[in-house]
């Protein structure tokens, strides 16, 4: 695939390693000259602007790559917490962002779910759900920038439950569809797994799996949702 263009030059050294262990090219720039004279013929994949260290600059640099003739797109944005309030002002400028310290499967999922919308990058089994990522592939999980240590069926469950987001599902349709037809375990099986699920997932992210009262669980919102 084509290279990411990256600011700044030289990346910070968590990045660098990040995106050389997820194998996404990239090319460090300090200056909107240097998009324009190393761009390759194809044009960028997409970019990846750090405003951990400066972030006035790596706004600045974000305003010049949307504002060009060809807008680059998909733009990752790396922000450390204290950044978060840079988010409401400068959406626009943006596709997605990531908090440092960084996590590669959080990066490597992030990305090429943006580069797979844009058609820039080859189709990954990936799930994106706000702060959750889920590599279909390699049956990692991360939540908010850090790795969840799952079980093989508390991964399956998060998965099913993500990959339908909004949809209501009963006990016994979720014990045919996770556990399989053959499971015999009763619907306790199923609230045990919920319960620690939303334990892993934190305080902050539990939300994410809502009990329907009398009916069972819901992963994320619908615009019905209250």
């Amino acid at each position: 695939m084509d290279p990411l263009v990256c600011f700044p030059d030289p990346l910070p050294i968590e990045l660098q390693k990040v995106l050389a262990q997820s194998g996404f090219p990239f090319v460090g720039v300090s200056s909107a000259e240097a998009v324009e004279r190393l761009e390759p013929e194809d044009g960028w994949a997409g970019a990846v602007i750090s405003a951990v260290e400066d972030r006035e600059a790596a706004i600045t640099i974000c305003q010049i790559l949307r504002k060009r003739e060809n807008p680059i797109a998909p733009l990752l944005l790396i922000i450390d917490h204290l950044q978060l309030s840079t988010l409401m002002t400068n959406e626009d400028l943006f596709d997605d962002f990531c908090v440092a310290p960084l996590v590669t499967d959080e990066i490597e999922a992030r990305l090429t779910h943006l580069l797979w919308r844009t058609g820039r990058g080859k189709e990954h089994d990936i799930i994106v759900y706000g702060p959750l990522a889920l590599n279909l592939e390699t049956y990692q999980a991360v939540i908010g920038g850090k790795p969840l240590d799952l079980t093989f069926m508390e991964y399956e469950l998060l998965r099913f439950l993500a990959a339908h987001p909004g949809k209501v599902f009963t006990r016994e349709v979720l014990l045919s569809r996770v556990w399989g037809y053959e499971y015999f375990g009763g619907a306790r099986t199923v609230d045990v797994h919920i319960r620690r699920l939303r334990a892993k997932l934190g305080e902050e992210h539990a939300n994410l799996i809502d009990t329907v009262r009398s009916v069972g669980y819901r992963f994320g919102r619908t615009r019905w949702s209250a």
